[in-house]
């Protein structure tokens, strides 16, 4: 197995730092760190790569938030700009393309190009074989994030990569998480290291399992085989090797039933053979939003510019689907008020704004 070393140099040249800030900046031009960074970017950067030489650098503060995920609270921790995502974007441009070649090609969320669509797709081909995918296993592994074991994820790290200075970085990055176990969730790293705690598991199932139907969505796992049997055997022997070789444990609501008769519920899609539809709770939740939007146009309130976004958010979750019937349904309606809505507040806002500047 490959080790990759004479990193850590590439990390804090200049070049490499100049380029972080201009991906960590994005779409965050309005936040006061970045204007303090912008306003002299050569000093501040100049200062990053003196922390880095020297090893002088030392993980700030994480800035806790709960937010409420498909009715799940989670915490989310956000790191200060200035050094700290600058220098997790530095570290990635080098070893981002490392990484993602340990990942196995079934592997997605927090990936360029692998996404929610990109999971639906490959499910979507894999039910083409109705023979192959009669069965489902499907499981979620516990807790995922906050589990992660920091001694097992080291390790991982060493092997692959050999640069003692890149290690010790990495290690300050995962240990800076203010639990004795887990990886905070919204750190641009923990994606990453997620991601690749995984990805022997991932090996194992191919190589050693000889699974040919799998998708991992980050902890949520998909299995198609022609056998039930094989899959109620396949997760006695997962449940082992997690808990031996991951220090994990699978959630109790793991499932094995026939594919053709309810579908699989994976990625916010209830996938068929021949169709898919959203989620039943996406779909009643856009049923009531929709029916809530329409009532206030028709009682001549103003459209908000969040009513908007909302159409047009579950509109581009639709197009996914088999889902005409509910576009002619709920959003047909209201596309007279969302038409006008779009000619008076936001064109006609774009042309001021081209004016002006």
């Amino acid at each position: 197995m490959k080790r990759y070393g004479n990193l850590y140099e590439k990390i804090y040249d200049i070049d490499n730092l100049r380029l972080a800030h201009a991906n960590a900046r994005k779409d965050k031009t309005f936040y006061k760190e970045v204007k303090k960074v912008d306003s002299d970017v050569d000093f501040y950067l100049l200062q990053i790569q003196e922390m880095l030489i020297n090893k002088t650098y030392e993980v700030g503060e994480y800035k806790i938030s709960t937010i409420n995920d498909k009715g799940k609270e989670r915490e989310l921790y956000k790191l200060p700009y200035f050094p700290d995502r600058i220098i997790q974007w530095a570290i990635l441009l080098q070893t981002e393309p490392i990484f993602l070649k340990v990942l196995m090609p079934f592997t997605c969320a927090s990936l360029k190009k692998r996404g929610i669509h990109k999971a639906s797709k490959m499910l979507d081909e894999y039910l083409k074989d109705r023979k192959g995918t009669e069965f489902c296993l499907k499981i979620d592994i516990k807790k995922f994030y906050q589990n992660i074991d920091h001694d097992i994820l080291k390790r991982l790290l060493m092997k692959k990569f050999k640069d003692k200075d890149l290690l010790w970085i990495m290690f300050l990055v995962v240990d800076s998480f203010p639990c004795d176990k887990g990886i905070p969730i919204g750190s641009y790293l923990s994606q990453y290291f997620a991601n690749f705690y995984l990805a022997y598991f991932d090996h194992w199932i191919k190589e050693e399992m000889k699974v040919k139907y799998v998708i991992r969505y980050m902890d949520d796992v998909v299995f198609l085989h022609s056998s039930k049997e094989f899959l109620h055997e396949l997760k006695i022997s997962i449940e082992k090797y997690l808990d031996s070789e991951l220090n994990l444990q699978l959630k109790s609501n793991w499932q094995v039933f026939p594919t053709d008769i309810r579908g699989i519920d994976f990625v916010g899609y209830r996938h068929f053979y021949d169709y898919k539809l959203l989620r039943k709770s996406t779909c009643k939740n856009f049923k009531q939003k929709m029916l809530r939007i329409l009532k206030k146009c028709e009682n001549q309130e103003s459209l908000s510019y969040r009513d908007w976004c909302c159409v047009n958010s579950y509109r581009g979750w639709i197009k996914w689907c088999n889902g005409n019937r509910l576009t002619d349904k709920y959003i047909s309606p209201l596309q007279s008020y969302l038409d006008d809505y779009y000619e008076t507040q936001i064109k006609s806002k774009k042309k001021e704004t081209e004016v002006v500047s």
